[in-house]
């Protein structure tokens, strides 16, 4: 009985220490709303600001989720908030000053309201070939001319934000096209957010059990079965919980539905195919992955492939949510996004993280930001709040490195 009992009490201290990461980050940000709410007694908790919070922290989240294969093999972006304001910029330029008058002169018979749907459907395509030329453009430099990551995209951040300046011509490029702006601005219904919500719990119930299954028939070790009903039920809870408090406003903000698409795809990328496992193996060790056979430079230049496709897509959602394109565009959304990815347990040395870790670390980022503003905190602590987060978060993450070494 007592060998029974210890045995329980060892597997327990393992998986708390095995999972360190992950419940430091939910205590963290339980602990962040909490601070928040009694500091604005309890604003913080109302259904307007946490539809507006999680609508916030889209655009990085976005960047993130792509900053986290760049970081696992063993790379960096600093030039994704550049690049998110420079495709912000010329889609609010290409909404505003080319597209109108060239469509009116192709379909002068055309109604306002089908030229705005082309106008806007031009717009995003446009943004997404930014976002992808940059990817390739940067990429190759990397992947193909050896030169290190740090500096290309220490370049290519000058190189964008002046393309920004270009653009903008300082100006702010006001759009009025009420279906871009629905792209960030809009809600999903209530009832449409309802049924979104019982796929995703209907979807998620499906991968831990068939995983489960899946593991019996190949032999491996299970884990106890309360344990996987446990963590369905909790993230079933989770999910009604969350479209409760969305329905409770307006219903579930647009990008929030168009960020849980994209994170899926790139989990599925990273966790289920070799473009993934090979990301990992070439952040974990380098020479050990060109030795079995992998080319490494196609994985690092298709990752930077795809961090471009999703600065198009962080490009446009910033477009739609301040229905605009302005010079200060993008600034700073590496830092946050690289903060995302480390808080959310990516390793700075290559070869560990998760999207999933990512889009936390993005919350809390977005719950820092939201709560200080709601605070009328001044500018400057804002800032060194950020700065401080960003060095906790790589010191824990030097320290569990240190540790597991």
């Amino acid at each position: 009985m007592l060998a029974t009992k210890t045995i329980s009490i060892t597997a327990v201290s393992k998986s708390i220490r095995t999972n360190i990461r992950t419940y430091t980050m939910i205590i963290a940000l339980a602990l962040i709303w909490l601070l928040f709410g009694s500091l604005t007694h309890w604003v913080f908790f109302e259904p307007r600001n946490l539809s507006n919070l999680f609508r916030q922290m889209t655009i990085v989240s976005f960047l993130a989720i792509g900053m986290v294969l760049v970081i696992t093999t063993g790379n960096i972006d600093l030039s994704v908030g550049s690049a998110t304001g420079l495709v912000s910029a010329v889609t609010a330029y290409l909404q505003v000053q080319i597209m109108p008058p060239i469509l009116h002169s192709l379909f002068p018979a055309m109604a306002a309201g089908p030229l705005g749907v082309l106008n806007t459907i031009i717009a995003i395509v446009t943004a997404l070939l930014v976002g992808l030329l940059i990817g390739l453009w940067q990429g190759t430099i990397i992947a193909f001319l050896k030169v290190p990551a740090f500096i290309v995209t220490l370049g290519g951040m000058l190189i964008f934000r002046g393309g920004v300046l270009a653009v903008t011509q300082g100006k702010t490029l006001t759009i009025y096209e009420d279906d871009f702006r629905l792209i960030a601005q809009g809600y999903v219904s209530d009832v449409a957010g309802w049924i979104v919500g019982a796929l995703v719990i209907v979807a998620f119930v499906y991968i831990v059990f068939r995983g489960r299954q899946q593991r019996k028939e190949f032999g491996f070790k299970l884990v106890p079965f309360y344990r996987d009903l446990l963590k369905a039920v909790v993230i079933s809870a989770l999910v009604v919980f969350f479209i409760f408090i969305m329905n409770s406003y307006r219903g579930i903000p647009n990008p929030v539905l168009l960020m849980a698409v994209v994170a899926v795809i790139f989990t599925y990328l990273a966790n289920n195919t070799k473009f993934g496992r090979y990301s990992y193996a070439l952040g974990g060790n380098k020479e050990a992955t060109r030795l079995s056979g992998i080319n490494i430079d196609r994985v690092v230049f298709t990752v930077f492939i795809l961090i471009g496709l999703l600065t198009g897509v962080s490009g446009i959602v910033l477009t739609g949510y301040v229905a605009a394109g302005t010079i200060g565009g993008g600034q700073n959304y590496e830092l946050d996004a690289i903060a995302a990815c480390v808080i959310g347990g990516t390793s700075l040395m290559g070869g560990q993280g998760t999207i999933i870790g990512a889009i936390v670390g993005s919350l809390i980022i977005a719950s820092l930001l939201n709560g200080m503003s709601v605070m009328n905190m001044d500018v400057f602590w804002q800032y060194i709040i950020r700065g401080l987060v960003i060095i906790a978060a790589v010191y824990i993450d030097v320290m569990s490195k240190r540790n597991r070494s």
